[in-house]
C-alpha cells in the first residue's frame, strides 16, 4: 500500500482532482484545506454525519428517562390530586420534552467530539503546517500498481508538488 501526497495551490485544481479520483474509484483519500471551501466540500461528495445518531439516541433516552422518573415518583409518593391517576401521562409530557432536548443536545456534543475526532491526537503523519496557511492537500492511499496512474492525475491537475511514501 503507498501513499501519495499531493499539494494544491487553488481549490478549484483540488476540487477537480478529487472528482476524477472519486470517479476513478479512489474512495481513501483525506484532504487539507486552510479553509472550508465549497467545491471542495462538494467534491468529496460526503455521506450524512454519523453524529445524528448520537442526538436520536440522547433525545430517545431522554424521553424515556423523563417519563420514568415521573411515573416512579408518582406511585413512590402517591398524591391523589382531582382524582385523577397517580400516573397520569399528559402532565409529564413537559418534563419529557425538556429531558429529549437535554439529552439530545449532549449526546450531540459528545458525537462531536468523537465523531469529528476533536479530542487531543497526535496529527496524521502527512499532515503538514503549509496545508494550514494557504496550499491544499490531497492525500491518497492506493495500491501500488496504481500510484503511476495517481501521480500523473494530480500533476495533470496542476499540482504544485507531488511525493509518493511507502505506508
Amino acid at each position: 500500500m503507498a501513499t501519495v501526497v499531493s499539494i494544491f495551490e487553488l481549490p478549484s485544481n483540488t476540487a477537480s482532482a478529487i472528482r476524477k479520483l472519486k470517479d476513478r474509484g479512489f474512495d481513501d483519500l483525506t484532504t487539507y484545506s486552510p479553509a472550508p471551501f465549497p467545491e471542495i466540500e462538494e467534491a468529496e461528495d460526503a455521506s450524512p454525519s454519523k453524529v445524528r445518531v448520537f442526538t436520536l439516541v440522547g433525545g430517545l433516552s431522554g424521553v424515556t428517562l423523563g417519563f420514568l422518573m415521573q411515573i416512579w415518583m408518582s406511585l413512590e409518593w402517591p398524591i391523589k390530586i382531582a382524582g385523577k391517576a397517580f400516573a397520569a401521562i399528559p402532565p409529564f409530557w413537559i418534563v419529557g420534552f425538556e429531558l429529549t432536548i437535554l439529552l439530545g443536545g449532549f449526546f450531540t456534543l459528545f458525537g462531536l467530539l468523537i465523531v469529528g475526532g476533536l479530542y487531543p491526537r497526535k496529527l496524521d503523519k502527512h499532515y503538514s503546517s503549509r496545508f494550514s496557511a494557504e496550499e491544499f492537500g490531497v492525500v491518497v492511499h492506493c495500491e501500488e500498481r496504481d500510484v503511476s496512474e495517481v501521480e500523473m492525475l494530480m500533476r495533470g491537475e496542476s499540482a504544485k508538488e507531488v511525493t509518493v511514501v511507502d505506508s
